[in-house]
């Protein structure tokens, strides 16, 4: 018997009293109907998969047998596939090279249903792609393919489709991973434009542009880009306050939610109480890409009418949903109903 479906929960049902998670469900199908779009570092996850039977004779290093590869979409493509998986529209909008990861990328986008109307290919660009051995469930070693030097007319080129299309969406979201697109320029344009009108801007940040943001609507740091990004050593319950305080005058945010691994997620409002979300994973095989998961599902969320509170519970039950699976994965508008239902907060 779950406990959503224990007597005393249904006596309270038949009692009449109110429902504090009855948003929970209309929320979800509203996704549906929301249109985001996702501005940031488009890179290519490749796995390589494997198992070790013996130790090299070169060097002391395992010999992985190769039995499968796989591709997926990583980075600010990846908060583009879990805005899609949960039920959303998003549209890419970032720097691909004109090579084989790009086309692969833009390949895999329009697999899922994105848009990819704000994709700009560079011909003095390579597409980053990350890949990883994997052998036994268990990453053996990884290796990356960047560039962070990015041409000129690319980045032109992405301030006109901003331009041109910024007021389409319910909401953008900034997926910063360092590589070069969000740049100290593309983020005080975003910044006067929402002056002239506002609109819901999502940040998952990174340390080069810690000192550039600001005018956010959510920003979604993990622990240690906090502790970085506010100049403190995080260690205890104090500490973290005083972070997630200085983060909301540093970034002039409306909300920061700073994701804690298996210690959950610590909300902060301006002019509200600290809200703390106990982790919702059951179990944990891989964190690889939670924090795209957290991002896409509290962007869905707010463009889909729901409180600040309210976002983030989501977002916490959603990388509870994503940490439980191997590689880049991502959670469905079902299986996120379901984690919320297990936890009681979905009845029927």
């Amino acid at each position: 018997m779950t406990r959503s479906d224990s007597p005393s929960r249904r006596g309270v049902q038949r009692r009449g009293r109110p429902d504090p998670h009855a948003w929970v469900r209309p929320v979800i199908r509203r996704f549906a109907k929301v249109r985001l779009l996702v501005v940031g570092d488009l890179m290519l996850d490749q796995f390589i998969w494997g198992r070790v039977d013996r130790i090299s004779p070169e060097a002391p290093v395992p010999v992985v047998q190769v039995t499968r590869e796989t591709f997926h979409l990583g980075g600010a493509a990846n908060v583009v596939h879990n805005i899609q998986a949960l039920g959303g529209h998003a549209t890419a909008c970032g720097m691909i090279g004109r090579d084989t990861g790009g086309r692969r990328l833009v390949a895999e986008l329009k697999r899922v249903g994105a848009g990819t109307a704000g994709v700009v290919t560079s011909r003095s660009a390579i597409t980053v792609r990350k890949t990883r051995i994997i052998a036994h469930n268990q990453q053996v070693v990884r290796f990356d393919r960047e560039q962070r030097e990015h041409a000129g007319r690319a980045a032109v080129a992405i301030g006109k489709y901003l331009e041109r299309h910024l007021w389409d969406f319910d909401a953008v979201v900034l997926s910063d991973y360092g590589k070069g697109v969000i740049t100290q320029d593309l983020l005080a344009a975003l910044r006067a434009a929402r002056v002239r009108r506002p609109f819901r801007l999502i940040l998952d940040p990174k340390k080069p542009n810690f000192a550039h943001y600001a005018g956010v609507t959510l920003a979604t740091p993990n622990v240690h880009e906090a502790s970085d990004a506010a100049g403190v050593e995080i260690r205890d319950e104090a500490s973290l306050h005083r972070a997630g305080q200085r983060l909301l005058r540093q970034w002039d945010a409306e909300a920061i939610l700073i994701t804690r691994g298996e210690h959950g997620m610590t909300l902060f409002v301006r002019d509200a109480k600290v809200r703390h979300f106990p982790t919702a994973a059951r179990q944990v095989f891989d964190v690889t890409g939670a924090g795209d998961t957290v991002v896409a599902a509290c962007a869905l969320a707010l463009a889909a009418g729901a409180t600040l509170d309210q976002a983030a519970l989501l977002a916490n039950h959603a990388a509870g949903v994503v940490v439980g699976k191997i590689g880049t994965a991502t959670a469905s508008a079902q299986e996120l109903e379901q984690a919320m239902q297990a936890d009681g907060m979905v009845h029927g």
